[in-house]
């Protein structure tokens, strides 16, 4: 995900230098910068999955919406007529449709991502099923043993 949104950066970046912007370029700038800044730390969850998973949970479902806000975005200024005339004006569909295609990515990685991070914490659960909701661990029932 994070690669994606480099690459939307540096696309939407070029067509915010290459002539008159938009608000849907615009848009797509800032949440390309956001992401690749706030999902730094997705790169320490699979090491620190107790301390950061959370977190990276509650950013995947955020920045999923974004994402997605910004695809819609994309896929009404290049897909309804001809893209060529849409911001900016005058440079090639190849390049709107790249972008559009990096935003689809970094949309669908953030998509999966969020469920990722659910089964990481679930399956961090499972791990320690005997914990109480303070922290504390509760010792474990003792073992059955039977009289033969």
């Amino acid at each position: 995900m994070w690669c994606s949104a480099v690459i939307v950066m540096g696309i939407t970046s070029y067509f915010i230098h290459r002539g008159p912007r938009g608000q849907h370029i615009i848009y797509q700038e800032v949440i390309a910068t956001m992401s690749v800044v706030f999902f730094l730390p997705a790169f320490l969850s699979p090491f620190m999955p107790k301390v950061v998973s959370g977190f990276v949970f509650f950013i995947d479902v955020i920045f999923s919406y974004l994402w997605l806000t910004a695809f819609i975005f994309a896929a009404q200024d290049y897909n309804w007529l001809q893209c060529r005339f849409f911001a900016p004006p005058g440079l090639a569909c190849s390049r709107k449709y790249a972008n559009e295609a990096f935003i689809f990515l970094a949309f669908i990685f953030t998509f999966f991502g969020m469920f990722l991070e659910v089964l990481s914490l679930w399956s961090q659960r499972e791990e320690n099923p005997h914990r109480e909701k303070d922290g504390h661990a509760t010792p474990a029932p003792p073992a059955a043993t039977s009289a033969v």
